[in-house]
């Protein structure tokens, strides 16, 4: 699993991308760059994935970034 991708990352990587995640990350890609500070795609079969995810607490999936964001910018 990859923690975190920027936009440019992960726009490299969409054409092979599989058939379920493809339309999860176009989306998340989408949302960055029409203005979304981060986007998350989260592992449902984790347990409280959605909590961690909010809490911060090592999340179970990827985070999309804008460019500018990837070093902690």
């Amino acid at each position: 699993m990859i923690e975190r991708l920027a936009v440019g990352e992960l726009d490299a990587l969409l054409p092979g991308l599989r058939s379920g995640m493809l339309p999860k990350m176009e989306g998340c890609l989408r949302a960055v760059q029409s203005g979304v500070r981060k986007a998350h795609v989260l592992d449902g079969r984790v347990p409280h994935a959605l909590l961690r995810g909010i809490l911060g607490e090592n999340s179970p999936g990827t985070t999309v970034v804008p460019d500018d964001k990837r070093n902690g910018a």
